[in-house]
């Protein structure tokens, strides 16, 4: 009896996971298998002629300087999400306390994480604009000559796209924070006052700690989200000025819908799964360090 009833929930729960298994399937598993078949061809869009090229997409990645250009464009992008989660992580702190309208604030810290990534880029290329822009007309206004060009310029133009960014993923960063910060005990926040911690001290040797976990979970999708995304970078700079803004997305994105060689796209994608896959391991590995359960 007892097995027959094991039997049958184990069933129950095949039928309740099969239609996430075939989204799956068909929407992930078949197509990555795909994709890695082209990576040994030279099959471009519209073109119905597919030959074999071996290992020569590999070869001409490992040559291509745009690609290591890509490459370190996204390793400059990856900057935003460490300080992203540092400035989540002290306004979570500030809209945890006894503050005025402090439902108002958090709901404008979260809103530009829930708002289309498109608005936010046309916004955010309007504050940047050179000449007539707020934020250089205030630079201006406190007697600094020559302002930066922001997403006008090689020079500062990755600078800019981490301000977006940092900017768009604080919000959420601090929701998350801030429900970490519910389960911390006021009972152990209060013992440590009384026995003479300040408040620095409770921040650095007893908050952090405890939201450690959070911190991991939200630098390892952090990295993971932000080495995937190109959609605001397409809308300000579309990879310019002088492809100081690609990143490996977005290169992958030129390669497969701009110039239609699904093969080298194919092969530059997998380089960035692999990529990723290694930053996800260091971060598994090196978690068991600082990460307090």
């Amino acid at each position: 009896m007892n097995n027959h009833w094991m039997r049958r929930q184990r069933r129950l729960g095949y039928v309740f996971i099969g239609p996430s298994m075939i989204g799956v399937l068909l929407f992930f598993l078949i197509p990555a298998a795909y994709s890695l078949g082209l990576v040994f061809t030279d099959y471009k869009f519209m073109n119905p002629k597919v030959g074999f090229v071996g290992l020569d997409n590999v070869t001409r990645m490992l040559h291509d300087k745009l690609f290591y250009l890509s490459l370190k464009n996204t390793v400059l992008f990856l900057v935003a999400v460490p300080v992203s989660i540092a400035l989540g992580f002290v306004v979570a702190v500030i809209l945890n306390q006894r503050i005025y309208l402090k439902k108002l604030l958090r709901a404008l810290y979260f809103m530009p994480y829930i708002t289309s990534g498109v608005a936010v880029a046309f916004v955010w290329m309007l504050l940047f604009q050179p000449k007539q822009g707020p934020i250089n007309g205030f630079l201006r206004g406190i007697g600094i000559d020559h302002p930066p060009g922001w997403l006008s310029t090689t020079t500062s133009s990755m600078f800019a796209i981490d301000i977006i960014w940092i900017w768009f993923l604080m919000g959420y960063n601090m929701i998350i924070y801030l429900a970490a910060l519910q389960e911390v005990s006021p009972e152990l926040l209060e013992a440590a006052k009384i026995d003479g911690a300040r408040a620095g001290q409770l921040l650095r040797k007893i908050i952090w700690p405890l939201v450690s976990p959070t911190t991991f979970l939200l630098l390892v999708t952090g990295m993971i989200m932000t080495i995937k995304t190109f959609g605001i970078i397409q809308a300000t700079t579309q990879g310019g000025p002088g492809n100081s803004t690609t990143i490996l997305s977005l290169y992958v994105y030129q390669n497969a819908f701009r110039y239609y060689d699904m093969g080298y796209a194919a092969t530059i994608s997998w380089a960035l799964f692999i990529i990723i896959l290694i930053i996800t391991v260091i971060q598994w590995i090196g978690q068991k360090r600082w990460v307090h359960y």
